[in-house]
């Protein structure tokens, strides 16, 4: 039986509680929030009968001295959320993003390596299914090694709250799902960003709503993303909508369920050489999927057996790297190099 400490009681907290019912051999044995009333909520509404609430996470740590910690806190408190659990010898399992500026996600991957504890970050669009196609397609040659990588991300929702007032709202607060979905189906390195920011006439955000960007992810790869949470009409998937250009051939994919592939053959019309369809594979029974749950059951297969989690946060860092990046670029309108020390 693993225990765990969940520090941060908000909307979010019902995913993680979500796929914890579903999860034989794990309990919830505190709920920690500044404001103890909401963490009694949600342990009325989980029927959660014994944990300890409280408002402070040292001293619930304290009192129940669990292995791990999950963190589903305001990106700003993430970092004295990670010591406070190295301290105490707990794994941690943290909402995306890693951290709230590279400063504080260095010092939380260096804190989780001189622990000597297991550090993963919940980037779940890893574990959608057609995301795992992808890097097995590719990966097996199919259509050779991927060249351009293409992402259109449109949608207009109306949060209301805090993301109408923040800045680089798109970048910071979802363009990191796109990015690291990009690295792990080309399996890239990103090295240097190029990136605009603007906010058009039609936008209700204060900045940031609308982005360009063009990323060298190594070997000769260049992903592109366009995106706006502004634009009515013709929305894409959540997941975006995706176009690989290929040594041998393109996929597309709309980021639902629709997702083919072409393969050069023999033979030209005219100018332009043939190309034939070509199946991308099921899902492999060995695919890890299932947002939250899943990444959650691969945090405690890492518990357990001492191997590294997927999302670990020595290689989210990455996908994070890319998100700075491009707000640096945006801000100063140059290219930006991704810090050696994020690869």
């Amino acid at each position: 039986m693993i225990n765990a400490v969940l520090v941060g009681c908000g909307a979010m907290s019902k995913a993680w509680l979500d796929a914890v019912r579903q999860i034989d051999g794990l309990a919830i044995v505190g709920l920690v929030d500044l404001d103890a009333d909401r963490a009694r909520a949600r342990a009325q509404e989980y029927d959660l009968t014994n944990v300890v609430i409280g408002s402070s996470l040292d001293a619930v740590l304290d009192q129940t001295k669990p292995q791990a910690v999950f963190d589903v806190v305001v990106p700003a408190a993430r970092r004295d959320v990670a010591f406070s659990a190295f301290a105490h010898n707990c794994h941690l399992l943290t909402e995306k993003p890693l951290a709230d500026s590279p400063e504080n996600a260095r010092a939380i991957v260096e804190a989780a390596r001189q622990a000597g504890r297991i550090h993963a970050v919940v980037q779940n669009r890893r574990y959608v299914a057609n995301v795992r196609r992808i890097r097995r397609f590719l990966d097996s040659g199919a259509i050779g090694a991927a060249t351009s990588i293409h992402a259109d991300f449109f949608i207009a929702p109306h949060f209301g709250g805090f993301r109408d007032e923040m800045a680089h709202v798109l970048l910071l607060d979802m363009a990191i799902h796109t990015f690291d979905a990009a690295r792990y189906m080309v399996a890239g390195e990103p090295s240097g960003v190029y990136c605009q920011e603007w906010e058009p006439a039609n936008s209700w955000y204060r900045q940031g709503s609308s982005a360009s960007a063009v990323f060298d992810l190594g070997g000769g790869k260049v992903f592109t993303y366009a995106g706006s949470w502004c634009a009515d009409g013709f929305r894409t998937s959540w997941e975006g909508s995706w176009r690989i250009v290929a040594e041998r051939g393109s996929l597309i994919w709309d980021g639902n369920d629709a997702l083919k592939a072409e393969v050069l053959a023999p033979g030209r019309d005219g100018l332009i050489d043939k190309t034939q369809p070509i199946e991308v594979p099921p899902l492999d029974p060995a695919d890890r999927i299932g947002g939250h749950l899943g990444i959650i059951r691969d945090f405690m297969h890492a518990i357990e057996t001492g191997r590294e989690p997927e999302t670990r946060g020595a290689d989210n860092i990455k996908s994070l790297a890319m998100v700075f990046g491009a707000i640096e670029s945006a801000e100063t309108g140059r290219r930006v190099p991704i810090a050696e020390e994020a690869q």
